[in-house]
C-alpha cells in the first residue's frame, strides 16, 4: 500500500470510527425505549421527505504539494437532502473553508497567505440505526472543488507572484468527494442538532498538470429542519 492510500485509509478510519461510536447508544436506546408520555421526542418520526442543515465547519487542507505542515481552515457546510424513503436521500452540499496556510522559504517577504476552498458535492445518503433520541446517516458525496491561492500573494513592492513560486497551488477547479455522515441528536420533532466527521478528497494539481489526490479531514456541527412528512 502506498503511502498515499495509508494515508486515505487512515482518514477513513478516524471518520466511520466516529460515527460507528456513536451507533451503540443509539442501538442499545432503540431496543429500550423507555419515554414519558409527555415527552417531546415522543414524536420523533423519520417520515420527513426533506431535511436543511446548516452548521459551522472546519477542515485540515493543503494549499500546496510539497508543503509539510497543512492549513486548518474554518467556514460553512449547508445542504439539502430529499429522501425517498425512510432510509434513502439524495443529497445536494455546498461548503466553504478560509485561512491562512505555510509557505515555502521564499525571498518575496511572503508568509501566512489566505487561501479558501469551495466544495460542490451531490450523492446518496442512507439512514442507519435511529430512534426518537439520535439517528445517523451516512453518505458519499462527489463533485467539484474551487480553490484559490492568489488572493494574498504579493511580494514587498506589491508585485503579484506566482503562487507555485511559494509552494501553493494555483486557482482552479477540480474533483472533490466527501465520504462519511453524521449523528443528529433530536432536540424537537423537526429541530436536529448534527455533528459530521467527513474525509474529503480532491484533486489539485500543478501548472503541468502534475497532481496526487490529497486527503483531508473535515468536520462541522449545526442545526437540521426536517420538513414536509408523508414518506411511507
Amino acid at each position: 500500500m502506498t503511502e498515499g492510500k495509508k494515508k486515505i485509509f487512515w482518514v477513513l478510519a478516524v471518520v466511520f470510527a466516529a460515527l460507528l461510536g456513536g451507533a451503540v447508544p443509539a442501538r442499545a436506546q432503540y431496543q429500550q425505549p423507555i419515554l414519558a408520555p409527555n415527552d417531546t421526542l415522543a414524536n420523533v418520526h423519520y417520515d420527513y421527505k426533506w431535511e436543511f442543515y446548516g452548521g459551522i465547519g472546519y477542515s485540515h487542507f493543503n494549499a500546496g504539494p510539497e508543503l509539510v505542515q497543512g492549513s486548518n481552515l474554518g467556514g460553512f457546510d449547508v445542504q439539502a437532502a430529499r429522501f425517498f424513503t425512510r432510509r434513502w436521500a439524495v443529497a445536494a452540499n455546498g461548503r466553504g473553508y478560509y485561512g491562512t496556510s505555510g509557505v515555502e522559504p521564499n525571498t518575496y517577504g511572503i508568509k501566512g497567505p489566505f487561501v479558501s476552498e469551495h466544495m460542490f458535492l451531490v450523492g446518496p445518503e442512507y439512514r442507519g440505526p435511529s430512534n426518537e433520541h439520535v439517528s445517523m446517516t451516512f453518505h458519499a458525496l462527489v463533485g467539484g472543488a474551487y480553490g484559490r491561492f492568489n488572493s494574498a500573494t504579493q511580494d514587498q513592492s506589491g508585485q503579484e507572484i506566482n503562487p507555485e513560486l511559494i509552494g501553493l497551488f494555483n486557482n482552479q477547479t477540480t474533483f472533490a468527494s466527501a465520504i462519511g455522515g453524521s449523528i443528529d441528536l433530536n432536540r424537537s420533532p423537526k429541530w436536529v442538532f448534527r455533528i459530521s466527521p467527513d474525509a474529503t478528497l480532491t484533486h489539485f494539481k500543478n501548472s503541468a498538470g502534475e497532481g496526487n489526490l490529497h486527503e483531508q479531514f473535515a468536520l462541522s456541527v449545526g442545526v437540521v429542519y426536517r420538513w414536509r412528512r408523508g414518506l411511507k
